[in-house]
């Protein structure tokens, strides 16, 4: 199982996550960050389980490209 965790609030629209993960993230049109797809929201805090670890590479690139660190991904 991959858990990949976005904090939207704190999006600053870079479009790292996107580029390096556009299966997973899209930036709206609406405000310019990131939305992590398929996730559930609570709390400001956008979750995504998802069981194909084949996404876990290009999401742990995208986490570690934000400049402002609001992306986290675990496998377990």
């Amino acid at each position: 199982m991959v858990i990949i965790t976005l904090q939207r609030d704190k999006c600053i629209g870079c479009n790292y996550c996107y580029e390096l993960a556009p299966e997973r993230f899209r930036m709206s049109k609406k405000d310019g960050k990131s939305v992590l797809l398929k996730s559930t929201d609570k709390k400001g805090f956008h979750t995504l389980k998802d069981p194909d670890h084949s996404i876990a590479d290009n999401c742990d690139r995208a986490a570690k490209a934000c400049p402002v660190n609001i992306i986290s991904v675990k496998e377990i």
